[in-house]
């Protein structure tokens, strides 16, 4: 079983906010001044938001954005409360199910996989996909390496259900290619996802139509959810709850419910096969 979790506003604060809050930014302003323009003129907003970082640490208004910088922002940025109790909790959910099940956490995220990796809670997933930063020689932001758009979630999740490198020479269009069944290495329907919304609708849509399940967020009834998004039967979650990870929330009965209903699909299917 897999579970994957968005990180930005899911699991903590976002990567983009954090480092700009460290360069002394507010970072509503600064995005309504540096990116917002950018995307008018037809830029992709990640692509824009690093653009402007590289301007900003250049010009040396907000001080260099350096690699060391960026891994420093990761370990300071604390996940929400909870978070880091979820990994175990749930393991242990599956396995009062399934004793030998083996369940798997993931990030697919459009963060800073730079900052992602150099949190408290980076050892606990298998892979951790995200936009990649390139630094120059002297350390400094230059370029982006690789970006996951909104809409690229999808071929996370579909090469970590076949077992395929996301990023390999022939990407993305290989994730899409057929596997053998004995080849898949996570069935559709045995990953749970966890996301905050606007960002992660294509994924929302394709764990629906496989049978897999979804897990909305929020942290505010207004934060990137409005009627279309909970109504249109495409982009329907199986639960949207506030983003309280403490005992007894909505969410946790969620993700419990959720990981207990994939073990025992998983029970049955073994009991069918005489295992």
């Amino acid at each position: 079983m897999a579970v994957v979790f968005d990180f930005d506003l899911t699991l903590a604060p976002g990567c983009l906010d954090a480092l700009l809050i460290r360069c002394g930014e507010d970072p509503d302003h600064w995005r309504a001044r540096h990116v917002a323009p950018l995307q008018e003129n037809g830029w992709e907003e990640v692509l824009a938001s690093i653009y402007a970082l590289v301007n900003m640490s250049n010009s040396g208004s907000g001080g260099r954005i350096t690699k060391e910088l960026v891994h420093d922002v990761g370990r300071n940025l604390q996940p929400y409360p909870g978070v880091p109790d979820i990994f175990a909790s749930l393991r242990e959910v599956a396995r009062n199910v399934v004793p030998d099940l083996e369940v798997e956490y993931f990030l697919v995220s459009s963060g800073y996989r730079d900052i992602m990796c150099a949190t408290s809670i980076a050892h606990e997933f298998k892979m951790i996909w995200g936009t990649e930063l390139h630094f120059s020689s002297d350390g400094d932001i230059a370029f982006p390496k690789l970006i996951v758009t909104h809409p690229e979630k999808v071929r996370y999740i579909l090469a970590l259900s076949k077992g395929l490198d996301p990023k390999g020479a022939n990407a993305p269009a290989h994730v899409y290619r057929d596997v053998p069944a004995k080849d898949v290495y996570v069935p559709l329907d045995q990953i749970v996802y966890v996301g905050d919304g606007r960002s992660d609708m294509s994924v929302f849509q394709l764990l629906k139509d496989q049978g897999g399940i979804a897990i909305g967020l929020f942290k505010d009834k207004s934060q990137n959810w409005n009627a279309n998004d909970r109504t249109d039967p495409r982009r329907r979650v199986q639960n949207l709850a506030p983003a309280d990870f403490s005992d007894g929330s909505e969410l946790i009965a969620s993700l419990n419910l959720a990981v207990g209903s994939i073990a025992r699909k998983i029970a049955l299917r073994r009991l069918s096969r005489g295992e």
